[in-house]
């Protein structure tokens, strides 16, 4: 197996890293991997604390403390100066942003986040929260414009989050076999390439060879949260950057979202984000002013 340094992924053929922003403690980079299957594995190390936010793509990440796998929407933990694996032994690519922290700016966050004594990471991923959609909005913005102000401000929201949500409980170790981790990771290929379609459990589990309530079990332990709260959220945050970057009407972004009914789509887009859709698109065009 080969190794390097995660800090060296724009050196690698098939992984590119775009520098975003940085400052006193921190980077942010937006990092696209082309890898597939049938590609070699490299043994990695994280320099810093590093907080990915997955935007695309699905792969698995392993480490002395276990393995999961990372769906569009979810985070990744990873720990300074730990040595990990990434496999897309399930599908080819994926796009993050990585958010790397030094100790000192680590430990002034933990600080300052209640219930938090600790700095380390006990488990490698935050399954897609629907408290953390606001974020993940926020991290779309921030590729499409990167500015160090606004970068900066989203480390240490991100940080904080990561921590909070972890010494809080939001996640658990569950054991997975390769024959669930690979079934859940089609059904979210599947999912997301029907996207804004009908889909029912029924379907899916249908098509992945399951009964119905076994899917919904192995999804939520695999994927960490139901499988109709994932592509909720995904509809949402799909809502959420055409706002943001078009000028189309709240009505007709949203039955392009896959939502059947306006009323339901501004109730469901408030209960995530906190703010009404012509509200978020408001605020989103005065950071960019």
């Amino acid at each position: 197996m080969k190794r390097r340094s995660s800090d060296d992924l724009g050196n690698v053929d098939r992984v590119s890293a775009r520098l975003l922003a940085s400052g006193e403690g921190w980077r942010v980079s937006e990092v696209v991997c082309r890898s597939g299957p049938l590609d070699p594995v490299f043994e990695e190390e994280h320099r810093w604390t590093s907080i990915s936010a997955v935007l695309e793509g699905s792969f698995t990440y392993r480490s002395t403390r276990g393995r999961v796998l990372l769906t569009p929407g979810s985070l990744l933990l990873g720990e300074r100066e730990a040595s990990f694996c990434c496999g897309h032994e399930h599908g080819v690519g994926d796009r993050c942003v990585a958010f790397h922290v030094d100790p000192s700016l680590l430990e002034e966050i933990a600080g300052d986040v209640p219930g938090v004594k600790r700095t380390d990471f006990p488990v490698h991923r935050l399954p897609p929260l629907q408290r953390l959609a606001p974020l993940l909005a926020d991290v779309q913005a921030l590729v499409a414009s990167p500015g160090a102000l606004s970068a900066e401000e989203l480390v240490l929201r991100m940080a904080g989050a990561a921590l909070h949500g972890v010494h809080e409980g939001a996640t658990a170790r569950a054991t997975v076999s390769a024959r669930d981790e690979r079934r859940m990771a089609e059904a979210v290929r599947m999912m997301e390439a029907r996207l804004v379609e009908p889909l029912s459990l029924g379907t899916l589990a249908e098509e992945l060879g399951m009964g119905r309530h076994h899917f919904l079990r192995t999804f939520r332990k695999v994927v960490g949260e139901s499988p109709y709260s994932y592509v909720l959220g995904r509809r949402l945050g799909l809502a959420a950057e055409r706002l943001r970057t078009s000028s189309e009407r709240i009505s007709d972004i949203a039955f392009a979202c896959g939502f059947g009914d306006l009323s339901e789509f501004v109730r469901r887009f408030g209960a995530r984000f906190s703010v009404t859709p012509s509200a978020y698109r408001a605020r989103s065009r005065t950071r960019s002013a």
